[in-house]
């Protein structure tokens, strides 16, 4: 089973009727609503409202450059971290994710010729301790994103991230279309899934949906496009996603529109059905 989930478009906070809003959607699962760690009233009301319609909490995302190269600004993020954890333990989420960030300052998470490196590689291993040590969640994960240029850049610097933090509390997000990098892997992401899937499936607590083409122009583009509309293997993705214990949650991300998202998400059930797997 997959509980797949996405953003809904309402103009209203209150717990009952966004977890409503979901279930009209189809989804099972969902982005956690704004909400403060500490604030009870409003964190029990969003975990009890979600659990009468079935919707897991799947992230509490902390997105923001946790390695800035300004002390001050590294410690705010930092902080903002710690605050987003905190939030994601209260309220019960699967995990909460981030990119590690860059040391670039000008940039969340863009290119730099340090953001690879060994030196840069022991920092995310400090800061990563310093975040689960603060907050020592244990109902959530805190957990990063791979991606091209920031680590982890590919699986097995994430099992190296892994065993270097030595935390329970550290997970993985997965998200695939980050570790496209060639037109080799482009045009066999099953192996790429299906090796994510094997080395990293026990940690996986929440993974993404989006989708990816190759365009013919130089020198290498590679662009990122709605879930169904690209080369990533779903039948692949899904299949192994459905395999693996626990049921981390797939989301839908980075489109415009309520009609982008259902679209999206009937591509995807349409899959799924097709493989004879349940998606709620």
């Amino acid at each position: 089973m997959i509980y797949l989930g996405g953003p809904v478009f309402v103009e209203h906070d209150d717990p009952e009727l966004l977890a409503k809003a979901h279930r009209q959607e189809g989804y099972r699962a969902a982005y956690c609503p704004p909400a403060e760690p500490g604030d009870t009233a409003r964190i029990a009301a969003i975990r009890r409202a979600f659990e009468v319609e079935g919707v897991v909490i799947a992230e509490v995302g902390a997105w923001c450059n946790m390695i800035h190269p300004d002390p001050v600004q590294r410690k705010t993020n930092q902080d903002y971290v710690r605050k987003q954890l905190t939030l994601a333990e209260e309220v019960g989420a699967r995990c909460c994710p981030n990119f590690l960030g860059t040391l670039d300052p000008d940039s969340a998470y863009g290119p730099h010729p340090g953001n690879l490196t060994a030196a840069t590689f022991d920092l995310a291993v400090e800061t990563i301790r310093s975040i689960v040590d603060a907050v020592k969640p244990r109902r959530t994960r805190f957990a990063l994103e791979m991606m091209q240029w920031v680590l982890p850049d590919s699986v097995e610097v994430y099992l190296e991230l892994i065993r270097a933090v030595d935390r329970p509390a550290f997970g993985v997000h997965l998200d695939p279309v980050n570790l496209i990098l060639t037109p080799r892997m482009y045009y066999d992401t099953a192996s790429l899934l299906r090796d994510c899937f094997h080395r990293l499936g026990s940690w996986i607590a929440s993974c993404h949906a989006k989708d990816i083409t190759l365009r013919g122009a130089l020198a290498l583009h590679l662009d990122e496009v709605p879930p169904g509309l690209g080369n990533l293997d779903y039948r692949t993705y899904l299949s192994e996603l459905d395999r693996l214990s626990g049921s981390p949650p797939l989301m839908l991300e980075h489109l415009s529109t309520a009609e982008e998202y259902r679209a999206a998400a009937g591509r995807l059930r349409a899959i799924a059905g097709g493989l004879g797997i349940d998606m709620k």
